[in-house]
Protein backbone atom coordinates (compact mmCIF):
# COMPACT_ATOMS: atom_id res chain seq x y z
CA UNK A 1 0.00 0.00 0.00
CA UNK A 2 2.79 2.34 0.90
CA UNK A 3 4.70 1.70 -2.33
CA UNK A 4 1.60 2.10 -4.38
CA UNK A 5 0.82 5.37 -2.71
CA UNK A 6 4.30 6.64 -3.39
CA UNK A 7 4.12 5.60 -6.98
CA UNK A 8 0.80 7.34 -7.38
CA UNK A 9 2.21 10.50 -5.87
CA UNK A 10 5.16 10.36 -8.24
CA UNK A 11 2.82 9.92 -11.17
CA UNK A 12 0.75 12.87 -10.07
CA UNK A 13 3.81 15.07 -9.60
CA UNK A 14 4.90 14.42 -13.15
CA UNK A 15 1.63 15.70 -14.60
CA UNK A 16 2.01 19.19 -16.15
CA UNK A 17 0.24 21.86 -14.15
CA UNK A 18 -2.24 24.02 -16.02
CA UNK A 19 -1.38 27.75 -15.90
CA UNK A 20 -3.69 29.77 -13.71
CA UNK A 21 -5.44 32.31 -15.87
CA UNK A 22 -6.37 35.63 -14.32
CA UNK A 23 -9.59 37.10 -15.61
CA UNK A 24 -8.99 40.04 -17.93
CA UNK A 25 -10.12 43.53 -17.04
CA UNK A 26 -11.94 44.11 -20.27
CA UNK A 27 -12.72 47.56 -21.66
CA UNK A 28 -15.14 48.45 -18.86
CA UNK A 29 -12.81 47.21 -16.16
CA UNK A 30 -9.85 49.05 -17.63
CA UNK A 31 -11.91 52.26 -17.95
CA UNK A 32 -13.01 51.91 -14.30
CA UNK A 33 -9.40 51.37 -13.18
CA UNK A 34 -8.15 54.35 -15.22
CA UNK A 35 -10.90 56.56 -13.78
CA UNK A 36 -10.01 55.59 -10.22
CA UNK A 37 -6.37 56.35 -10.88
CA UNK A 38 -7.12 59.68 -12.52
CA UNK A 39 -9.45 60.82 -9.74
CA UNK A 40 -7.14 59.86 -6.89
CA UNK A 41 -5.63 62.63 -4.80
CA UNK A 42 -2.15 61.33 -5.61
CA UNK A 43 -2.65 61.85 -9.35
CA UNK A 44 -4.32 65.24 -8.77
CA UNK A 45 -1.27 66.44 -6.84
CA UNK A 46 1.01 65.04 -9.55
CA UNK A 47 -0.92 66.90 -12.27
CA UNK A 48 -0.85 70.09 -10.22
CA UNK A 49 2.92 69.74 -9.94
CA UNK A 50 3.20 69.07 -13.69
CA UNK A 51 1.11 72.18 -14.41
CA UNK A 52 3.47 74.27 -12.28
CA UNK A 53 6.48 72.79 -14.08
CA UNK A 54 4.83 73.34 -17.48
CA UNK A 55 4.33 77.01 -16.63
CA UNK A 56 8.06 77.53 -15.95
CA UNK A 57 9.01 78.12 -19.62
CA UNK A 58 6.47 80.96 -19.66
CA UNK A 59 8.68 82.88 -17.22
CA UNK A 60 11.98 81.77 -18.77
CA UNK A 61 11.28 82.54 -22.43
CA UNK A 62 9.58 85.69 -23.79
CA UNK A 63 5.94 85.20 -24.73
CA UNK A 64 4.29 86.51 -27.88
CA UNK A 65 1.17 87.57 -26.03
CA UNK A 66 3.12 89.79 -23.63
CA UNK A 67 6.09 91.08 -25.65
CA UNK A 68 6.41 89.98 -29.27
CA UNK A 69 9.43 92.22 -29.76
CA UNK A 70 11.44 90.21 -27.27
CA UNK A 71 10.44 87.02 -29.09
CA UNK A 72 11.77 88.41 -32.36
CA UNK A 73 14.96 89.46 -30.64
CA UNK A 74 15.41 86.01 -29.12
CA UNK A 75 14.83 84.31 -32.48
CA UNK A 76 17.30 86.66 -34.12
CA UNK A 77 19.97 85.97 -31.49
CA UNK A 78 19.43 82.18 -31.39
CA UNK A 79 19.16 81.16 -35.03
CA UNK A 80 19.52 77.42 -34.29
CA UNK A 81 17.80 76.94 -30.92
CA UNK A 82 15.05 79.52 -31.45
CA UNK A 83 13.11 77.74 -34.24
CA UNK A 84 13.10 74.48 -32.27
CA UNK A 85 11.78 76.24 -29.18
CA UNK A 86 9.13 77.87 -31.37
CA UNK A 87 8.02 74.45 -32.66
CA UNK A 88 7.64 73.32 -29.05
CA UNK A 89 5.43 76.38 -28.32
CA UNK A 90 7.91 77.77 -25.79
CA UNK A 91 6.96 81.29 -26.86
CA UNK A 92 3.22 80.53 -26.54
CA UNK A 93 3.31 78.29 -23.48
CA UNK A 94 -0.20 78.95 -22.22
CA UNK A 95 -1.71 78.24 -25.65
CA UNK A 96 0.33 75.08 -26.23
CA UNK A 97 -1.54 71.78 -26.74
CA UNK A 98 0.56 70.01 -24.10
CA UNK A 99 -0.24 72.71 -21.53
CA UNK A 100 -3.95 72.46 -22.35
CA UNK A 101 -3.82 68.67 -21.97
CA UNK A 102 -2.34 68.88 -18.47
CA UNK A 103 -4.84 71.60 -17.60
CA UNK A 104 -7.82 69.53 -18.75
CA UNK A 105 -6.62 66.36 -17.00
CA UNK A 106 -6.15 68.30 -13.76
CA UNK A 107 -9.68 69.68 -14.02
CA UNK A 108 -11.18 66.23 -14.60
CA UNK A 109 -9.11 64.75 -11.78
CA UNK A 110 -10.24 67.42 -9.33
CA UNK A 111 -13.89 67.02 -10.29
CA UNK A 112 -13.74 63.26 -9.85
CA UNK A 113 -11.88 63.62 -6.56
CA UNK A 114 -13.75 66.50 -4.93
CA UNK A 115 -17.39 65.77 -5.77
CA UNK A 116 -17.57 62.33 -4.07
CA UNK A 117 -15.77 63.72 -1.04
CA UNK A 118 -18.24 66.62 -0.91
CA UNK A 119 -21.21 64.25 -0.87
CA UNK A 120 -19.58 62.16 1.85
CA UNK A 121 -18.90 65.31 3.88
CA UNK A 122 -22.52 66.44 3.60
CA UNK A 123 -23.68 63.02 4.80
CA UNK A 124 -21.22 63.15 7.69
CA UNK A 125 -22.47 66.59 8.76
CA UNK A 126 -26.08 65.40 8.70
CA UNK A 127 -25.32 62.21 10.60
CA UNK A 128 -25.31 61.90 14.40
CA UNK A 129 -22.01 62.09 16.31
CA UNK A 130 -20.62 58.63 17.11
CA UNK A 131 -21.91 57.00 20.29
CA UNK A 132 -19.83 57.02 23.44
CA UNK A 133 -17.33 54.14 23.65
CA UNK A 134 -17.78 51.60 26.45
CA UNK A 135 -14.54 52.48 28.30
CA UNK A 136 -13.84 56.22 28.36
CA UNK A 137 -10.90 55.95 30.73
CA UNK A 138 -8.72 54.42 28.05
CA UNK A 139 -8.45 57.78 26.28
CA UNK A 140 -5.45 59.96 27.02
CA UNK A 141 -7.66 63.00 27.74
CA UNK A 142 -10.30 61.91 30.23
CA UNK A 143 -11.82 63.10 33.52
CA UNK A 144 -13.80 61.23 36.18
CA UNK A 145 -15.66 62.53 39.23
CA UNK A 146 -18.66 61.78 41.46
CA UNK A 147 -21.55 64.18 42.02
CA UNK A 148 -24.79 64.20 43.97
CA UNK A 149 -26.78 65.42 40.92
CA UNK A 150 -29.02 63.09 38.96
CA UNK A 151 -27.63 61.63 35.69
CA UNK A 152 -30.33 63.46 33.73
CA UNK A 153 -29.25 66.79 35.24
CA UNK A 154 -25.59 66.12 34.33
CA UNK A 155 -26.54 65.20 30.78
CA UNK A 156 -28.75 68.28 30.41
CA UNK A 157 -26.03 70.58 31.76
CA UNK A 158 -23.43 69.08 29.42
CA UNK A 159 -25.78 69.41 26.45
CA UNK A 160 -26.44 73.10 27.09
CA UNK A 161 -22.77 73.87 27.73
CA UNK A 162 -21.63 72.17 24.52
CA UNK A 163 -24.34 73.68 22.33
CA UNK A 164 -23.40 77.14 23.63
CA UNK A 165 -19.91 76.49 22.23
CA UNK A 166 -21.21 75.34 18.81
CA UNK A 167 -20.65 71.63 19.30
CA UNK A 168 -22.84 69.16 17.42
CA UNK A 169 -24.51 67.22 20.23
CA UNK A 170 -26.45 63.97 20.47
CA UNK A 171 -27.75 62.73 23.85
CA UNK A 172 -29.26 59.62 25.36
CA UNK A 173 -30.54 59.07 28.90
CA UNK A 174 -27.02 58.73 30.30
CA UNK A 175 -24.55 59.80 27.55
CA UNK A 176 -23.60 62.85 25.56
CA UNK A 177 -21.77 62.61 22.22
CA UNK A 178 -20.40 65.82 20.74
CA UNK A 179 -18.31 66.69 17.73
CA UNK A 180 -16.71 69.90 16.53
CA UNK A 181 -14.33 71.01 13.82
CA UNK A 182 -16.16 70.00 10.65
CA UNK A 183 -15.11 73.37 9.27
CA UNK A 184 -11.66 71.84 8.80
CA UNK A 185 -12.90 69.38 6.19
CA UNK A 186 -15.28 72.06 4.85
CA UNK A 187 -12.32 74.38 4.34
CA UNK A 188 -10.37 71.61 2.65
CA UNK A 189 -13.23 70.92 0.24
CA UNK A 190 -13.83 74.64 -0.23
CA UNK A 191 -10.20 75.04 -1.24
CA UNK A 192 -10.46 72.31 -3.87
CA UNK A 193 -13.84 73.49 -5.17
CA UNK A 194 -12.50 77.05 -5.42
CA UNK A 195 -9.52 75.65 -7.29
CA UNK A 196 -11.96 74.13 -9.76
CA UNK A 197 -13.67 77.49 -10.25
CA UNK A 198 -10.25 79.09 -10.61
CA UNK A 199 -9.49 76.71 -13.46
CA UNK A 200 -12.91 77.48 -14.96
CA UNK A 201 -12.24 81.22 -14.73
CA UNK A 202 -8.89 80.83 -16.44
CA UNK A 203 -10.50 78.66 -19.12
CA UNK A 204 -13.25 81.24 -19.71
CA UNK A 205 -10.59 83.91 -20.15
CA UNK A 206 -8.67 81.68 -22.56
CA UNK A 207 -11.78 80.85 -24.63
CA UNK A 208 -13.54 84.23 -24.67
CA UNK A 209 -10.64 86.61 -24.08
CA UNK A 210 -8.57 88.60 -26.54
CA UNK A 211 -5.07 89.97 -26.20
CA UNK A 212 -2.71 91.82 -28.46
CA UNK A 213 0.18 94.24 -28.53
CA UNK A 214 0.90 97.35 -30.49
CA UNK A 215 3.65 99.93 -30.71
CA UNK A 216 2.43 103.52 -31.07
CA UNK A 217 4.80 106.39 -31.89
CA UNK A 218 4.15 109.84 -30.42
CA UNK A 219 1.55 111.64 -32.50
CA UNK A 220 0.16 108.44 -34.01
CA UNK A 221 -3.16 106.78 -33.26
CA UNK A 222 -4.47 103.28 -32.63
CA UNK A 223 -7.98 102.01 -33.39
CA UNK A 224 -9.12 98.76 -31.79
CA UNK A 225 -9.41 96.78 -35.01
CA UNK A 226 -7.56 93.62 -35.96
CA UNK A 227 -5.52 95.32 -38.69
CA UNK A 228 -4.03 97.80 -36.22
CA UNK A 229 -2.38 95.19 -33.98
CA UNK A 230 1.25 94.18 -34.28
CA UNK A 231 0.29 90.82 -32.80
CA UNK A 232 -3.13 89.52 -31.82
CA UNK A 233 -4.53 86.41 -30.21
CA UNK A 234 -8.02 85.40 -29.20
CA UNK A 235 -9.82 82.49 -27.65
CA UNK A 236 -11.57 79.93 -29.80
CA UNK A 237 -14.97 81.38 -28.93
CA UNK A 238 -13.96 85.04 -29.29
CA UNK A 239 -14.25 86.79 -32.63
CA UNK A 240 -12.28 89.79 -33.84
CA UNK A 241 -15.59 91.42 -34.85
CA UNK A 242 -16.50 91.68 -31.16
CA UNK A 243 -13.73 94.14 -30.31
CA UNK A 244 -15.07 97.30 -28.64
CA UNK A 245 -14.72 100.27 -31.05
CA UNK A 246 -12.44 102.55 -29.03
CA UNK A 247 -9.35 104.39 -30.21
CA UNK A 248 -6.62 106.57 -28.76
CA UNK A 249 -3.83 108.88 -29.85
CA UNK A 250 -0.45 108.95 -28.08
CA UNK A 251 -0.07 112.67 -27.43
CA UNK A 252 3.11 112.45 -25.38
CA UNK A 253 5.34 109.92 -23.69
CA UNK A 254 7.62 110.80 -20.77
CA UNK A 255 10.33 108.70 -19.19
CA UNK A 256 12.63 109.83 -16.38
CA UNK A 257 15.81 108.21 -15.08
CA UNK A 258 18.18 108.57 -12.15
CA UNK A 259 21.14 110.82 -12.82
CA UNK A 260 24.42 110.27 -11.00
CA UNK A 261 25.22 108.01 -8.10
CA UNK A 262 25.12 104.24 -7.93
CA UNK A 263 21.68 104.15 -9.59
CA UNK A 264 22.68 106.25 -12.59
CA UNK A 265 20.36 105.48 -15.49
CA UNK A 266 17.83 103.52 -13.41
CA UNK A 267 14.22 104.17 -14.51
CA UNK A 268 12.06 106.34 -12.28
CA UNK A 269 8.76 106.87 -14.07
CA UNK A 270 6.97 106.17 -17.35
CA UNK A 271 3.85 108.05 -18.40
CA UNK A 272 1.84 108.07 -21.62
CA UNK A 273 -0.72 110.82 -22.28
CA UNK A 274 -3.57 109.47 -24.40
CA UNK A 275 -6.51 111.15 -26.12
CA UNK A 276 -9.14 108.41 -25.85
CA UNK A 277 -12.38 107.98 -27.81
CA UNK A 278 -14.74 105.41 -26.29
CA UNK A 279 -16.55 105.17 -29.64
CA UNK A 280 -16.11 106.72 -33.10
CA UNK A 281 -18.72 109.39 -32.31
CA UNK A 282 -17.62 110.27 -28.76
CA UNK A 283 -15.51 113.25 -27.82
CA UNK A 284 -11.86 112.54 -26.93
CA UNK A 285 -10.91 112.52 -23.28
CA UNK A 286 -7.39 112.84 -21.92
CA UNK A 287 -5.98 110.12 -19.67
CA UNK A 288 -2.50 109.37 -18.43
CA UNK A 289 -1.51 105.71 -18.44
CA UNK A 290 1.28 104.51 -16.18
CA UNK A 291 2.80 101.17 -15.27
CA UNK A 292 0.15 99.14 -13.36
CA UNK A 293 -2.41 101.90 -14.00
CA UNK A 294 -4.05 100.83 -17.27
CA UNK A 295 -6.66 102.49 -19.41
CA UNK A 296 -10.00 100.66 -19.06
CA UNK A 297 -12.53 100.90 -21.89
CA UNK A 298 -15.61 98.65 -22.19
CA UNK A 299 -14.04 95.88 -20.13
CA UNK A 300 -10.78 96.03 -22.09
CA UNK A 301 -7.56 97.09 -20.37
CA UNK A 302 -4.70 98.88 -22.10
CA UNK A 303 -1.43 98.32 -20.24
CA UNK A 304 1.76 100.29 -20.76
CA UNK A 305 4.43 97.57 -20.96
CA UNK A 306 7.40 99.17 -22.65
CA UNK A 307 8.84 102.05 -24.60
CA UNK A 308 11.70 103.00 -26.86
CA UNK A 309 12.90 105.41 -29.51
CA UNK A 310 11.83 105.91 -33.10
CA UNK A 311 14.35 107.86 -35.22
CA UNK A 312 12.62 110.12 -37.75
CA UNK A 313 14.04 109.26 -41.15
CA UNK A 314 13.50 110.83 -44.57
CA UNK A 315 14.62 108.99 -47.71
CA UNK A 316 14.87 110.81 -51.05
CA UNK A 317 15.63 109.51 -54.52
CA UNK A 318 18.40 110.87 -56.70
CA UNK A 319 16.10 113.69 -57.90
CA UNK A 320 15.38 114.83 -54.31
CA UNK A 321 11.83 113.49 -54.28
CA UNK A 322 10.75 112.19 -50.88
CA UNK A 323 10.33 108.42 -51.06
CA UNK A 324 9.46 107.94 -47.39
CA UNK A 325 9.37 110.06 -44.28
CA UNK A 326 8.47 108.31 -41.06
CA UNK A 327 9.48 107.54 -37.51
CA UNK A 328 10.92 104.01 -37.43
CA UNK A 329 10.69 102.18 -34.07
CA UNK A 330 13.94 100.59 -32.91
CA UNK A 331 13.82 97.85 -30.27
CA UNK A 332 15.90 98.42 -27.09
CA UNK A 333 18.61 95.85 -26.38
CA UNK A 334 20.06 96.96 -23.04
CA UNK A 335 19.47 99.19 -20.03
CA UNK A 336 21.05 102.18 -21.78
CA UNK A 337 18.50 101.77 -24.58
CA UNK A 338 20.93 100.87 -27.30
CA UNK A 339 18.34 99.94 -29.93
CA UNK A 340 18.29 97.87 -33.10
CA UNK A 341 16.09 98.39 -36.13
CA UNK A 342 15.75 98.26 -39.88
CA UNK A 343 14.79 100.71 -42.61
CA UNK A 344 13.43 99.21 -45.84
CA UNK A 345 13.13 101.09 -49.13
CA UNK A 346 11.48 98.84 -51.74
CA UNK A 347 10.80 101.67 -54.21
CA UNK A 348 12.46 104.89 -55.27
CA UNK A 349 15.81 103.65 -56.52
CA UNK A 350 17.29 101.59 -59.34
CA UNK A 351 17.34 98.61 -56.92
CA UNK A 352 15.75 97.79 -53.63
CA UNK A 353 17.82 98.73 -50.62
CA UNK A 354 17.61 98.95 -46.86
CA UNK A 355 19.56 99.73 -43.72
CA UNK A 356 20.46 97.90 -40.60
CA UNK A 357 20.59 100.45 -37.82
CA UNK A 358 21.73 100.96 -34.25
CA UNK A 359 20.25 103.89 -32.37
CA UNK A 360 22.17 105.37 -29.42
CA UNK A 361 20.18 107.77 -27.18
CA UNK A 362 23.33 109.25 -25.66
CA UNK A 363 25.90 108.32 -28.28
CA UNK A 364 29.56 107.79 -27.59
CA UNK A 365 31.80 106.75 -30.45
CA UNK A 366 35.01 104.95 -29.53
CA UNK A 367 37.58 103.87 -32.15
CA UNK A 368 38.10 100.58 -30.31
CA UNK A 369 34.72 99.72 -28.76
CA UNK A 370 32.66 101.31 -31.52
CA UNK A 371 29.44 103.13 -30.75
CA UNK A 372 27.50 102.68 -27.54
CA UNK A 373 25.06 104.60 -25.37
CA UNK A 374 26.09 105.94 -21.97
CA UNK A 375 22.62 106.98 -20.73
CA UNK A 376 19.03 105.91 -21.58
CA UNK A 377 17.68 109.43 -22.15
CA UNK A 378 18.05 111.00 -25.61
CA UNK A 379 20.65 113.55 -24.53
CA UNK A 380 22.86 113.19 -27.60
CA UNK A 381 21.22 110.89 -30.17
CA UNK A 382 23.30 109.04 -32.67
CA UNK A 383 22.48 106.61 -35.47
CA UNK A 384 24.75 103.96 -36.98
CA UNK A 385 23.58 102.66 -40.36
CA UNK A 386 24.84 99.96 -42.71
CA UNK A 387 23.57 100.00 -46.31
CA UNK A 388 22.37 96.81 -48.02
CA UNK A 389 21.27 96.57 -51.64
CA UNK A 390 19.46 93.77 -53.44
CA UNK A 391 16.21 91.86 -53.00
CA UNK A 392 14.41 92.69 -49.75
CA UNK A 393 12.33 89.54 -50.09
CA UNK A 394 9.04 91.38 -49.68
CA UNK A 395 7.47 89.67 -52.69
CA UNK A 396 8.04 86.09 -51.54
CA UNK A 397 4.89 86.01 -49.39
CA UNK A 398 6.96 85.01 -46.36
CA UNK A 399 6.20 87.23 -43.35
CA UNK A 400 9.05 89.44 -42.18
CA UNK A 401 9.77 91.35 -39.03
CA UNK A 402 9.70 95.13 -39.42
CA UNK A 403 12.58 95.32 -36.95
CA UNK A 404 15.06 93.20 -38.91
CA UNK A 405 16.45 93.06 -42.44
CA UNK A 406 16.69 89.81 -44.40
CA UNK A 407 20.10 90.13 -46.08
CA UNK A 408 20.25 86.63 -47.56
CA UNK A 409 19.79 88.06 -51.10
CA UNK A 410 21.45 91.41 -50.51
CA UNK A 411 24.93 92.88 -50.79
CA UNK A 412 26.59 94.84 -48.01
CA UNK A 413 27.43 98.48 -48.62
CA UNK A 414 29.19 101.24 -46.68
CA UNK A 415 28.63 102.23 -43.04
CA UNK A 416 27.74 105.65 -41.71
CA UNK A 417 27.41 107.30 -38.30
CA UNK A 418 24.89 110.14 -38.18
CA UNK A 419 23.73 112.85 -35.81
CA UNK A 420 20.42 114.67 -35.89
CA UNK A 421 20.30 116.81 -39.03
CA UNK A 422 22.95 114.85 -40.93
CA UNK A 423 22.33 113.88 -44.58
CA UNK A 424 23.99 110.82 -46.12
CA UNK A 425 24.24 110.83 -49.91
CA UNK A 426 24.01 107.22 -50.95
CA UNK A 427 26.22 105.66 -53.65
CA UNK A 428 25.14 104.36 -57.05
CA UNK A 429 22.36 106.92 -57.50
CA UNK A 430 20.26 105.56 -54.64
CA UNK A 431 19.47 109.05 -53.37
CA UNK A 432 19.97 110.20 -49.78
CA UNK A 433 18.83 109.60 -46.21
CA UNK A 434 18.33 112.27 -43.55
CA UNK A 435 18.29 111.82 -39.77
CA UNK A 436 15.59 114.37 -38.87
CA UNK A 437 15.21 113.75 -35.15
CA UNK A 438 13.90 111.37 -32.51
CA UNK A 439 10.42 110.50 -31.30
CA UNK A 440 9.52 108.10 -28.54
CA UNK A 441 7.14 105.19 -28.80
CA UNK A 442 5.17 103.25 -26.23
CA UNK A 443 4.25 99.59 -26.47
CA UNK A 444 0.84 98.60 -25.15
CA UNK A 445 -0.70 95.28 -24.23
CA UNK A 446 -4.45 95.33 -24.88
CA UNK A 447 -6.37 92.57 -23.16
CA UNK A 448 -9.97 91.59 -22.54
CA UNK A 449 -10.20 88.77 -20.00
CA UNK A 450 -13.78 87.97 -18.88
CA UNK A 451 -12.53 85.23 -16.56
CA UNK A 452 -10.21 87.44 -14.55
CA UNK A 453 -12.72 88.56 -11.89
CA UNK A 454 -14.18 85.05 -11.32
CA UNK A 455 -10.66 83.70 -11.07
CA UNK A 456 -9.78 86.38 -8.50
CA UNK A 457 -12.77 85.59 -6.28
CA UNK A 458 -12.06 81.87 -6.63
CA UNK A 459 -8.48 82.47 -5.51
CA UNK A 460 -9.66 84.43 -2.47
CA UNK A 461 -12.15 81.67 -1.63
CA UNK A 462 -9.42 79.06 -1.96
CA UNK A 463 -7.26 81.08 0.44
CA UNK A 464 -10.12 81.26 2.97
CA UNK A 465 -10.68 77.50 2.66
CA UNK A 466 -6.98 76.87 3.16
CA UNK A 467 -6.99 78.96 6.34
CA UNK A 468 -9.92 76.94 7.70
CA UNK A 469 -8.24 73.64 6.92
CA UNK A 470 -5.01 74.75 8.61
CA UNK A 471 -6.32 76.39 11.78
CA UNK A 472 -9.56 74.56 12.67
CA UNK A 473 -9.13 71.45 14.85
CA UNK A 474 -11.38 68.42 14.52
CA UNK A 475 -12.27 66.82 17.89
CA UNK A 476 -14.85 64.62 19.58
CA UNK A 477 -16.08 64.54 23.17
CA UNK A 478 -18.15 62.05 25.17
CA UNK A 479 -19.75 62.11 28.59
CA UNK A 480 -21.38 59.26 30.52
CA UNK A 481 -23.32 59.78 33.76
CA UNK A 482 -24.11 56.56 35.68
CA UNK A 483 -26.10 56.26 38.93
CA UNK A 484 -24.46 53.96 41.47
CA UNK A 485 -27.67 53.18 43.37
CA UNK A 486 -26.60 55.11 46.48
CA UNK A 487 -27.77 58.56 45.41
CA UNK A 488 -24.53 59.38 43.68
CA UNK A 489 -23.63 59.75 39.99
CA UNK A 490 -20.32 58.71 38.42
CA UNK A 491 -19.42 61.13 35.61
CA UNK A 492 -16.85 60.12 32.98
CA UNK A 493 -15.71 62.61 30.34
CA UNK A 494 -13.20 61.89 27.53
CA UNK A 495 -12.10 63.54 24.30
CA UNK A 496 -10.33 62.64 21.09
CA UNK A 497 -8.57 65.06 18.76
CA UNK A 498 -8.22 64.33 15.04
CA UNK A 499 -4.92 66.18 14.94
CA UNK A 500 -1.94 66.61 17.24
CA UNK A 501 -2.82 70.20 18.10
CA UNK A 502 -3.18 70.71 21.86
CA UNK A 503 -5.99 72.30 23.82
CA UNK A 504 -8.34 69.33 24.18
CA UNK A 505 -7.59 68.92 27.91
CA UNK A 506 -8.40 72.59 28.46
CA UNK A 507 -11.75 72.14 26.73
CA UNK A 508 -12.57 69.18 29.01
CA UNK A 509 -11.76 71.31 32.05
CA UNK A 510 -13.97 74.14 30.76
CA UNK A 511 -16.83 71.67 30.36
CA UNK A 512 -16.42 70.36 33.90
CA UNK A 513 -16.80 73.89 35.26
CA UNK A 514 -20.31 74.04 33.75
CA UNK A 515 -21.41 70.67 35.13
CA UNK A 516 -22.90 70.03 38.60
CA UNK A 517 -20.21 70.35 41.26
CA UNK A 518 -18.42 67.17 42.31
CA UNK A 519 -19.36 65.78 45.68
CA UNK A 520 -16.46 66.19 48.13
CA UNK A 521 -15.15 62.79 49.24
CA UNK A 522 -15.98 61.52 52.75
CA UNK A 523 -13.09 61.09 55.22
CA UNK A 524 -12.96 57.32 54.61
CA UNK A 525 -13.20 57.61 50.77
CA UNK A 526 -10.49 57.88 48.19
CA UNK A 527 -10.87 60.76 45.76
CA UNK A 528 -12.22 59.55 42.40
Amino acid sequence: MTGGSATGSAELSTQPHEAIRQPGLGPRGFARWAWRQLTSMRVALLLLFLLAVAAVPGSVFPQRGANPGDVLTYLDEHRTLGPWLDRLSMFDVYSAPWFAAIYLLLFISLVGCVLPRSFQHVRAIRSRPPAAPRNLTRFVDHRTFVTDAEPAAVVAAAREALKARWWRVDVTESTVSAEKGYARETGNLLFHIALLFLLVGIAVGALLGTHGSVIVVEGNSFANTLAQYDSFGSGRLAGSDQLPPFSFTLKDFRATYERGGAQDGAPRSFEADLAVRDSPTSQPRLQTVEVNEPLVVAGTKVFLIGHGYAPRITVRDKNGTVVSSTAVPFLPRDGKFTSMGAIKVPDGGPVQFGFRGVFLPTAHLDPVQGGFSTYPAADSPGLLLSLWTGDLGLDTGKPQSVYSLDTSRMKAGPLKSMRVGDVWTLPDGLGSITFDGVSEFASFNIAHDPGKEPAFFAAMTALAGLMLSLFVRRRRLWLRATADGEGRTLVEVAGLAKSEAGGLGRELDELLVRLPAPRPPLPDEEPA
